[in-house]
């Protein structure tokens, strides 16, 4: 027996059971999507554009998709308990893929596209993977590399791009296989029904992984029941509704994915829509128009530029509409979220702003028909969750990590507020320990990490999930998260702070990308920060600042003066202790490559601290400037060393 075979023996059904005595053995993923596929036949369930063309797949060719791959799959070797690995962009077949895998008891193990080989080697060998499923040449490429040079035994690569590709021996592509499976299934129909009656509630639907921002990435095993107890207990609150439109383009390896595009998808018959390429998504997103729109912060900073962008491009009647309407209905928003009513004339003056602007706007960016739009993840800048809302779309932020299924608590569309994350979800208990850590429980919580009991005795103490997140819970039972209880840290005279607490107020503003806040045993506090090129570019050209690459407008003394600004606009909300005392404007952004950021863009200290040590203790000195010295890896391999010299600002102090 492997190791994930053992894995699953001692988590078995059985010992699922004495955790979730409420759970239904049929109550699974496949016997709903055989459901559907029986009472919703003909209705459609995914669409992928394809070279312009919306390809389509009803309940039933998804269902039969799934059963074929599945057939085919166990004939090709993969047993119950085997770990798929799954790599590559949002495509049907991948989807396809990891319900096919589930239908046998195997379990899919999704990993970020951009994955470096290293990295790939690592999530192989500790989850010993025979089997991957790749969406095209490039992720072949990678396996194979990782084949050859790591050691690791790989059986099958099965590949859904046929581009550049031949199946041979221990390669194969996936509609070879689903052919093979509908012969399978055409010469013994009995197979069907049987593979579709295999599964449990109790059995892993997908092994996910932590953002591994202080070491090796955790598994995180989810159930069916896990995924299904999270996605019900969210529609009780509204969260979610039947039938949504929903764009399917957040990496796969991520739990939000999982959850909307296959765990709600399937429970609440989403129509799941995939853009043709991660860089026509916002293109994709007009001709969808989704009726639920998750994207993080980030994204809607980024879409907030391009609106600026856009409207400084455009007519002088246009940008006089905007800006008559816009901080108008901006600060109409504002005093929504302060309780207080606008008036009868306000009222129509904003039903002209939509008909006139905020309609066409939100037209423009195929958001004319969200009905649920959302943001999670960090927090969200009070400018830009302001100029959405003012835009007529109720965003509202929601909290969850990949251990509690993503889905554990979010904003009511009549109880918004800017530091808050909501309430519990129906189904979700929260509380705060005497540490001031959040604390949770309920059936959407796993049972524990893969082979890691030591981690899973200190996260999971009593039947509650211990969430690593510092918070507290107001009196009217809205949760607030001020970040993680392990980065609570003290400067050299004893004052306590939290930098993810800081570094999110900093970002409110879109002008900055990232920000590392440095103070642990000093005597103040300082920043690294990286600033958002689009963002800061677009302000440039409208300030007539020049520039020629993000090292120069970085270090442009106008853009140290704008983000000087913001850093005193944040240090007035914060106690003395806590205010940025200097900065420095970094001539790169974080690189994912270079370690310092997770794929989720969550900052490795560690890291940050070895690569920009000298930056670091010049914040420290009387220096006005430094010159930094980096090495640079060239896409040939060859090395070089870049030099800058770097500004180091200090704030006034109101």
């Amino acid at each position: 027996m492997n190791t994930a075979e053992l894995y699953v023996d001692n988590l078995s059904r059985q010992a699922s059971k004495k955790l979730h005595p409420n759970w239904v053995d049929e109550d699974h993923l496949l016997n709903i999507l055989a459901h559907n596929a029986q009472q919703y036949p003909t209705e459609v369930a995914m669409r992928e554009r394809d070279h312009g063309i919306w390809q389509e797949y009803t309940w039933s060719e998804y269902l039969d998709n799934v059963l074929c791959f599945a057939a085919a799959l166990e004939k090709r070797g993969v047993q119950e308990g085997d770990i798929v690995l799954v790599i590559g962009d949002n495509r049907p077949a991948l989807y396809f893929g990891m319900l096919g895998a589930i239908a046998l008891r195997a379990i899919p193990s999704p990993a970020y596209p951009d994955t470096t080989p290293d990295e790939l080697a690592g999530h192989m060998h500790r989850e010993r993977i025979r089997y991957a499923l790749a969406e095209d040449q490039e992720q072949v490429d990678k396996l194979n590399h990782v084949r050859e040079h790591h050691e690791v035994e790989l059986d099958l690569i099965i590949y859904d791009d046929p581009r550049g590709l031949a199946d041979s021996e221990d390669m194969v592509a996936f509609k070879t296989l689903v052919d093979e499976g509908a012969q399978m299934l055409e010469n013994n129909p009995a197979l069907r029904d049987e593979i579709i009656a295999r599964p449990s509630i109790h059995d892993i639907a997908a092994l996910l992984h932590s953002s591994g921002t202080t070491g090796t990435p955790k598994g995180i095993p989810l159930k069916h029941g896990h995924v299904l107890y999270g996605v019900r207990n969210a529609a009780a609150a509204g969260y979610f509704d039947e039938g949504e439109i929903h764009m399917a383009y957040l990496p796969i390896a991520w739990v939000g994915d999982f959850i909307f595009s296959v765990g709600a998808a399937l429970a609440l018959r989403f129509v799941v829509n995939i853009p043709e390429e991660q860089e026509t998504a916002q293109r994709d997103l007009r001709e969808i128009a989704p009726t639920l729109y998750f994207c993080s912060p980030r994204t809607w900073s980024n879409m907030l530029t391009r609106i600026q962008v856009g409207m400084e491009e455009s007519t002088p009647f246009k940008k006089w509409l905007y800006n008559k309407f816009m901080p108008f209905a901006i600060e109409l928003e504002r005093r929504a979220l302060e309780g207080k009513q606008p008036t009868t004339g306000q009222r129509l003056w904003r039903w002209v702003g939509e008909k006139l602007i905020f309609g066409p706007i939100k037209d423009h960016l195929g958001l004319s028909r969200v009905e649920r739009p959302y943001t999670a993840g960090e927090a969200i800048g009070e400018d830009i969750f302001l100029f959405f809302r003012a835009l007529g779309l109720s965003l509202r932020q929601f909290y969850g990590q990949t251990e509690n299924g993503a889905l554990a608590a979010a904003q009511s569309p009549t109880e918004v507020q800017l530091h808050t994350v909501g309430r519990p979800f129906p189904g979700v208990e929260i509380k705060i320990d005497q540490d001031g850590e959040i604390l949770m429980r309920g059936d959407n919580v796993f049972d524990g990490y893969f082979e890691l009991p030591e981690d899973t005795k200190e996260t999971l103490q009593d039947g509650w999930l211990h969430t690593g997140d510092a918070g507290y819970l107001e009196e009217d039972g809205q949760l607030v998260v001020l970040g993680r209880v392990s980065e609570v840290v003290y400067t050299s005279k004893g004052d306590r702070f939290i930098p993810t607490y800081i570094e999110n107020r900093i970002q409110f503003s879109h002008y900055i990308r990232d920000v590392c806040v440095i103070g642990q045993g000093r005597d103040y506090l300082t920043a690294i920060v990286a600033i958002d090129f689009q963002a800061v570019g677009h302000w440039a050209q409208e300030n007539n600042v020049t520039y020629s690459s993000y090292a120069e407008l970085s270090q442009s003394p106008e853009v140290y003066d704008l983000i000087q600004g913001l850093i005193m606009h944040t240090n007035r909300v914060l106690p003395e202790a806590q205010c940025i005392r200097r900065f420095v404007n970094l001539h790169k952004e974080f690189d994912v490559d270079d370690g310092e950021v997770t794929r989720t863009r969550k900052l490795r200290r560690n890291v940050i601290d070895e690569n920009y040590k000298e930056i670091i203790d010049a914040l420290y000195s009387d220096k006005s400037e430094i010159e930094f010295e980096a090495q640079i890896v060239y896409e040939t391999g060859e090395v070089g060393v870049f030099k800058r010299n770097l500004a180091l600002r200090t704030v006034p102090q109101d």
